[in-house]
């Protein structure tokens, strides 16, 4: 068994851990949109969407927390995770270096859980392949 999965409950309970800390959008969208992104939106629009995004994440955060003790929901929760992670990762790099000086650790983090997430279903698929083919 290799390293990465011996600990991925571990894993998953830090990860699921601070992206439960985007509940914080939820409660106070303008505050965490100037803490992540260093801008402002404005009206109740803005504050509708911010604070879904908010519960969204902490939802992604909470699955994590869940598929951590339960191993047969992994490999879905991960793929989740790690496609909406992607999607960050993704979107604030679309823009350039511009909302990197306020997301730069946040991309960077989501990015290296990415990562992770892949080689540990990427493993785990293969693990499964090998048992089947016994």
């Amino acid at each position: 068994m290799s390293i990465l999965a011996k600990n991925i409950k571990w894993i998953m309970i830090i990860s699921g851990l601070l992206t439960c800390t985007m509940a914080y959008a939820a409660l106070s969208p303008q505050a965490a949109l100037r803490s992540t992104f260093g801008e402002e939106l404005s009206g109740p629009v803005a504050d509708i969407v911010v604070r879904n995004w908010g519960v969204l994440i902490t939802l992604i955060g909470g699955m994590l927390l869940y598929g951590a003790f339960e191993p047969a929901v992994r490999s879905l929760v991960l793929i989740v995770a790690g496609t909406s992670k992607l999607m960050f990762v993704a979107l604030v790099l679309s823009h350039g270096w511009r909302y990197l000086g306020q997301a730069g650790i946040a991309v960077a983090v989501d990015a290296l859980w990415v990562v992770v997430f892949a080689l540990y279903v990427l493993g785990a698929r293969n693990v499964a392949k090998f048992q089947l083919s016994k």
